[in-house]
């Protein structure tokens, strides 16, 4: 759990944003929950945008690099060395006083530096310390990724510090454990730190490379081309010195008779958070979020509520801030947004769809498509391919998602955006199919 001072707690707000009005019978409530931060730091300047070694630009922290140096990080040579050069570029963004360590993956994780099972401090010293430990990293060997969690997590369970967070660079299929090895490294690391997950190259498995982003609340990106490492690598590292509180929880209390039917992360990325719930006293759970810093992140939380005459209205929900402490008591961040149900007859007023949920939802379905569509493509339902890769295209054009809409097309010949009418691609290069489908769950903010 988190140690953190109030000086580094930035000031959360939440608005909610909804049609509270339900038709006779209705029971289905649906909220966007637009949650904002702002003016975290000790400084009155974000953290990241602190030279390296500015004293006191930020809270307490410590990272363990994760480098896959499997076998295949030999093919192309080059792939190693721009791994090697990430992971320098990455120590070279570190603030001082963050601890750290890099550590060497294959069927083994090893620790690179600083070894002994400690965790190295950041400053001048060190952070050439860690390149060079980095100059004699080879490629041999297979790829655990579970055992490189595992040991990351052992290492900066060891500091007492605010904000734990990994990033983890691997170019290879999980060949050398066992799914669900994998799959209980995932939940036994979940909630302990945050970690970012990066494939170089195109011979690993999307799916678990997200999966490790979402299990531990980070993101996951394809580096196609292995010379985009040290940029990519330099971008997360100073994101993460821009973090400014961790183990965020959403905080929903619903009155009896209500029943949650999902709570969703949806801006800046589709992120299922319902099964994650833990119980926060009577009528209430949290939803784990992770870390912030000065940013802006949307919720859809989705309430079934108990059917009510004409002209009742309720409280459906209320959501707050908190961080859960280790006593199971919660640090309110001061922050709520309250959901209300109002049923009418003014069919106007009942059948409209509020701006931000119908966006939000078309987000999610895009996301879930695209998925279903590369699934259907590579098991040789090409008609079903088609089908769900054509709505897709639809639905990033209706929401002006341009970013999903350009990685589109390198799949599919667009005949109509607008009816999403397409036609698959004969040839499909690899990385243009795994970028859609790392990325197909990011979206656009709906302009308010």
């Amino acid at each position: 759990m988190a140690n953190f001072s109030k000086a580094h707690v930035p000031q959360f707000s939440v608005d909610v944003y909804q049609n509270e009005y339900l038709p006779e019978g209705g029971r289905e409530v649906s909220a966007i929950v637009t949650v904002t931060a702002t003016g975290g730091g000790t400084t009155g300047t974000a953290p990241h945008l602190h030279p390296a070694g500015a004293p006191g630009a930020g809270p307490s922290a410590a990272v363990a690099l994760m480098v896959d140096c499997s076998g295949s990080m030999d093919y192309p040579s080059a792939k190693m060395r721009n791994a090697r050069d990430a992971t320098a570029a990455a120590v070279d963004a570190l603030r001082d006083g963050v601890h750290f360590a890099v550590i060497g993956g294959t069927h083994v994780a090893k620790e690179v530096y600083p070894g002994g099972g400690r965790l190295a401090v950041a400053d001048a010293t060190t952070r050439e310390q860690a390149k060079f430990a980095l100059r004699k990293l080879s490629a041999g060997g297979g790829t655990a990724i579970g055992t490189w969690l595992r040991l990351a997590d052992r290492l900066l369970s060891s500091a007492d510090v605010a904000i734990r967070h990994g990033i983890l660079l691997t170019d290879g299929r999980n060949e050398h454990e066992a799914p669900e090895d994998l799959k209980a490294a995932l939940e036994s690391c979940a909630g302990r730190f945050t970690c970012d997950a990066r494939g170089v190259g195109t011979d690993w498995e999307v799916k678990e490379v997200t999966a490790v982003a979402s299990a531990l609340l980070g993101t996951a990106d394809i580096v196609a081309d292995p010379a985009g490492l040290a940029a990519d690598f330099t971008g997360m590292m100073e994101k993460t010195m821009g973090k400014e509180v961790a183990d965020v929880a959403l905080r929903v209390w619903t009155p009896v008779g209500t029943a949650i039917k999902f709570v969703k992360q949806v801006a800046p990325t589709v992120t299922e958070l319902t099964d994650r719930r833990t119980e926060a006293g009577p009528r209430a759970g949290d939803y784990p979020t992770g870390s912030w810093g000065d940013e802006s992140r949307d919720y859809h939380v989705c309430v079934e509520v108990p059917a009510a005459h004409l002209g009742q209205e309720m409280l459906a929900a209320r959501v707050s801030l908190v961080i859960p402490q280790p006593d199971g008591s919660a640090r309110n961040l001061g922050a709520q947004g309250l959901v209300r149900a109002v049923w009418t007859d003014d069919m106007a007023a009942s059948t409209s769809i509020n701006p931000q949920v119908a966006h939000y939802t078309g987000q999610a379905e895009l996301a879930q498509v695209i998925q279903q569509g590369l699934d259907l493509r590579k098991a040789g339902d090409f008609d079903g391919a088609t089908a769900k890769l054509g709505r897709a295209v639809q639905l990033a054009g209706a929401s002006g998602n341009a970013d999903t809409a350009k990685l589109l097309s390198k799949v599919v010949d667009v005949v109509d955006a607008a009816t999403g009418t397409v036609r698959l691609k004969a040839k499909v290069a690899e990385a243009d199919e795994m970028t859609l489908e790392t990325r197909s769950t990011k979206t656009v903010r709906v302009k308010k």
